[in-house]
């Protein structure tokens, strides 16, 4: 269960450093031809969802790699679930594909499952 998890939560936090990243630091004119629901919301708005993400991914893996308060990724990793839920519903909202969402979603409650090792 323990490599499983540095697998899936290696992965996770990978894709949620480069997209949150992303979000704090290019303009909604660079964002958007990638992301087209920028123009949904304010732009700090789209920096707080790019904030909650590189927080999520960085609580997935220092608190077990530091092993100070290792119970913290179970804490991230619902964290990140939810803003996917979140992300989910914009996307259906617009009509847009959702089968990416679908999976991160998946992938992060398998992290929250595999995450309480550290409970």
């Amino acid at each position: 269960m323990l490599i499983a998890y540095w697998i899936v939560a290696g992965l996770l936090a990978v894709l949620y450093l480069y997209s949150g990243g992303v979000k704090i630091v290019r303009s909604k004119d660079a964002l958007r031809p990638m992301m087209q629901w920028v123009d949904d919301l304010p732009l700090g708005a789209v920096r707080a969802i790019g904030v909650l993400e590189v927080l999520g991914a960085i609580g997935l893996l220092l608190p077990p790699l530091a092993g100070i308060l290792p119970g913290l990724a179970f804490a991230a990793a619902i964290g990140l679930s939810l803003v996917q839920v979140g992300a989910t519903i914009v996307h259906v909202r617009r009509h847009d594909t959702i089968w990416l969402n679908l999976a991160v979603l998946v992938a992060s409650i398998v992290v929250v499952w595999l995450s309480t090792i550290w409970l």
